[in-house]
């Protein structure tokens, strides 16, 4: 069974996840949002007898914050009456202590709510000399998966720490012969060619005979053996032919082969041997290297010269005119934080990667910083330590969209 198979299995298994999971809305209420009470201001409606509390997120032209509207007996509470404290308990342990503070007509937090806005929220506010305490889920994506599921499904891991990014050069070009493996295979006398046993593409091992020439000296037939072992590119004997200094036959070992870049002169006085550079193709073959030899002078004609990279070819995988693309790495940059780009989702408006405690997977909204082709440095958003997802992230993804639900407060 083939990869993209276990994927799709995996899928479907995780459809049938959610009866044992968290609420998978992508929203800021419980898992009951839809009953949860409103107050006139759009949140959350928190009532301990004939006390009732207003408990929003808002976030139209500031970073989010709580405001808070308390009410008793139906009548308006003056903000400077009321005593409010609000606990968020985060997924992994964290827990956020806001206080508030009056403001006309409300009560602010004295903090952001940071991203995500998923936790468990206790509130404690004090009005005339009575302790009024609420407690309710507020979980945005997140979602629980089993681990012998998310085993199953292919979910893979890491930890959160430090890293390198590096300061590319792209590069284009070709694969080509390794010229110090080529040979040209002349008659040793001239004469008449009798047999030819070889021909284009075919293999040859070093000493094996290819042609058979009688001497227009001796009379004699000698053999023509091939001076190394490789495949034939080239044949330029047939039987009745005379010889001369013409070459007979070429062959050339591809065990290595060199990818020839192209360089301009834009990024030549940044480039020298001996700097890294992997090697990809459109059809996924890649390998690594490293500038073995840069051109001194350029191509008239294309105003470019040429960086080589010596490839290994035992396996037969590169073939001579191959268009390639070469990343040389001219710099590295320490980082103190850094994650794939494979671990990397889109969640709302945010780059994401989905942080894990034990079964339980939720968003991590990130700033980001600077990048390479495999890797991306995180600014924000993401705790060093944090176990996180880095393979198949997108099942997680779609577990916790498949209910649908907006970002509301």
């Amino acid at each position: 069974m083939n990869k993209q198979q276990w994927l799709l299995i995996a899928l479907l298994a995780l459809a049938g996840c959610n009866a044992g999971s968290e609420p998978s809305a992508d929203q800021h209420g419980d898992d009951h949002a839809e009953e949860a009470p409103t107050g006139p201001n759009g949140g959350r409606l928190l009532e301990d007898g004939t006390f009732a509390l207003e408990l929003a997120i808002f976030e139209a032209g500031v970073d989010p914050e709580f405001h808070a509207w308390a009410t008793a007996n139906g009548a308006p509470v003056a903000p400077r009456d009321v005593s409010l404290t609000v606990e968020l308990a985060r997924l992994g342990g964290a827990v956020d202590r806001i206080d508030f503070t009056p403001q006309t007509g409300f009560l602010r937090g004295n903090q952001t709510v940071h991203e995500p806005h998923s936790f468990d929220v206790t509130v404690v506010a004090r009005h005339e000399g009575r302790e009024h305490r609420f407690e309710y889920e507020s979980y945005e994506g997140r979602t629980t998966i089993a681990a012998n599921v998310a085993s199953d499904a292919g979910i893979g891991t890491a930890t959160a720490g430090p890293g390198s990014i590096r300061d590319e050069i792209v590069l284009y070009g070709a694969v080509g012969p390794d010229t110090t493996r080529v040979r040209q295979v002349h008659a040793r006398f001239p004469g008449v060619i009798r047999s030819v046993a070889r021909n284009v593409g075919d293999a040859v091992r070093a000493g094996e005979a290819l042609a058979t020439i009688e001497s227009n000296e001796s009379l004699q037939t000698y053999s023509v053996a091939a001076p190394i072992a490789g495949t034939i590119t080239q044949r330029h004997a047939a039987p009745g032919e005379q010889t001369d200094a013409d070459s007979l036959f070429e062959i050339a070992d591809f065990s290595t082969v060199w990818a020839e870049l192209d360089v301009f002169s834009r990024d030549r006085p940044r480039l020298r041997e001996g700097l890294p550079v992997a090697i990809s193709t459109d059809n996924g073959l890649t390998a690594t290297g490293s500038i073995g030899y840069l051109a001194p002078v350029g191509n008239r004609a294309s105003q470019s010269l040429t960086a080589r990279v010596v490839l290994d070819n035992s396996d037969g995988r590169w073939t001579p005119g191959q268009f390639v693309e070469g990343r040389v790495t001219v710099a590295t940059t320490p980082v103190d934080l850094a994650v794939p780009l494979s671990a990397l989702q889109r969640f709302r408006e945010f780059d994401v990667v989905f942080a894990q405690v034990g079964d339980t997977y939720e968003v991590r909204m990130l700033t980001l910083g600077r990048r390479d082709a495999s890797s991306v440095e995180v600014l924000e958003g993401l705790a060093p330590g944090t176990t996180y997802v880095t393979e198949n992230s997108y099942l997680i993804k779609a577990d916790i969209e498949k209910a649908g639900a907006s970002h509301d407060h």
